[in-house]
């Protein structure tokens, strides 16, 4: 039942960044992350109850490592093609199942390991197919941003582990949402007074209200809770659900070719199937 969870959480987090990418095209990377994860804390606000002091600190540590993880994961997004992205986010698994047998003793069976194995080849074999589809300066910047992301999303997900054990998958959400909100309206503010110092020719981006807005929020609420839920399953094991959830890729990938009109397909194609056998093998040894 996890692993089906993990599925589904995979498909709207496709979904849901093809919709990000959409939403970049009308606002600046901290207005949509803000008004996307505040409307999401609105839509999972009736879980909002009180709890002991040391869980909201927990949190709050939970949404500092999301945070900078969506920022730069966001900017990194903004300057690369968003097939190239998906690729790139796809080492993250690679990490956390290290980090999840060292950290926490999962044990994988054979048929596990062959889905892994399978899933992570097909990323690499996609992250070689997709160096050539952005300049080489905006390359470097994209990736530096995308660097951080993963590291702060390796140690969300493990942190996530540690922390569900204790918590209700909502209880976790909603606060954690909150608390990402504060801290991408602190973001704001602070790069306003910065860019005011700078002088009259600085400006602070307009906003601009995009109906996409709310589909990324609708998707990344759904997404996340699917993905608690899935972690709060007997069993579930962290490792295998990371890597089911960068199969979302599949997802990015077509709407990438549909909605963005991206190259160099044919050959992502074929490493694609593999990544889709890989998921197969996971779901039948889970």
């Amino acid at each position: 039942m996890w692993a089906l969870l993990a599925v589904f959480s995979a498909i709207l987090l496709g979904l849901y960044d093809a919709a990000k990418k959409k939403a970049l095209q009308q606002n600046g990377v901290l207005a949509v992350l803000l008004v996307a994860t505040a409307l999401s804390t609105l839509f999972v606000s009736p879980f909002l109850r009180p709890g002991p002091s040391g869980d909201f600190l927990r949190l709050g540590l939970k949404a500092v490592l999301v945070t900078a993880s969506w920022i730069s994961g966001m900017a990194g997004l903004k300057l690369l093609p968003l097939t190239t992205v998906s690729t790139i986010k796809g080492s993250r698994p690679v990490f956390v199942v290290l980090f999840s047998i060292v950290l926490f003793g999962e044990h994988l069976n054979w048929m596990q390991w062959v889905g892994i194995a399978t899933v992570l080849l097909a990323l690499w074999l996609l992250g070689r197919t997709s160096r050539s589809d952005a300049p080489v300066e905006v390359r470097r910047r994209g990736f530096l941003y995308m660097g951080v992301s993963i590291v702060t999303g390796v140690a969300s997900a493990l942190y996530d582990k540690h922390i569900i054990a204790g918590m209700e998958p909502m209880f976790v959400q909603s606060w954690t949402n909150l608390f990402i909100t504060v801290l991408l309206a602190l973001c704001i503010a602070a790069k306003a007074l910065w860019l005011r110092s700078k002088g009259a020719s600085a400006s602070v981006e307009k906003f601009r209200w995009d109906w996409m807005l709310v589909v990324v929020a609708v998707l990344i609420t759904g997404a996340d809770a699917l993905y608690f839920f899935s972690l709060k399953q007997p069993g579930a094991l962290l490792s295998v659900i990371s890597v089911i959830r960068r199969a979302s890729v599949l997802v990015t990938f077509v709407l990438g070719v549909l909605l963005f009109k991206e190259g160099n397909i044919r050959r992502k194609a074929l490493n694609m199937l593999l990544m889709a056998l890989g998921v197969v093998i996971l779901l039948i040894g889970s």
